[in-house]
């Protein structure tokens, strides 16, 4: 996927999460990355159907040099778009504060997920809401960052 413009994507239509991504990207990360008590990054994956790049924000943990997600969608029954895109062309950007890094993305193997559930609680404690809410288990999502 190298004619990827990874520079270029598509934001949220509009709400918070387009004012956010808007806030983020202005300010190189200085503000919007602390967000509600928490840290978020801009994660961008390709459309599994338009095949163009798409930025949304999320909140996220890292250890080990890894950065997690947690594909809630506030305990919906169906998984959220980014997380659909992303099992299907796993290639991601991320934007942490003003670091931007490529990574390879996918999902928690359960090991993983029982080991780094807990780390995305003590960041945001409602995803044990959003889990109780909904019959599908919320994947939980680990980029590795590619190095150049």
């Amino acid at each position: 996927m190298t004619d990827i413009d990874w520079d270029n994507p598509s934001d949220p239509k509009g709400g918070w999460q387009l004012d956010h991504v808007r806030q983020y990207t202005r300010t190189n990360g200085a503000e919007g990355h602390h967000w509600r008590g928490t840290q978020t990054l801009l994660l961008t994956t390709i459309g599994r159907v338009s095949g163009k790049p798409v930025r949304t924000p999320l909140i996220y943990g890292e250890e080990e040099g890894r950065y997690f997600l947690v594909a809630s969608k506030g305990g919906a029954p169906e998984h959220p778009l980014w997380y659909r895109n992303l099992t299907a062309h796993p290639d991601v950007r991320i934007q942490v504060g003003p670091k931007i890094l490529q990574g390879t993305a996918r999902t928690a193997t359960p090991e993983e997920r029982a080991r780094y559930w807990p780390l995305m609680l003590r960041h945001w404690p409602s995803y044990d809401e959003y889990q109780a809410k909904t019959d599908r288990e919320i994947p939980l999502v680990v980029i590795e960052p590619v190095l150049s």
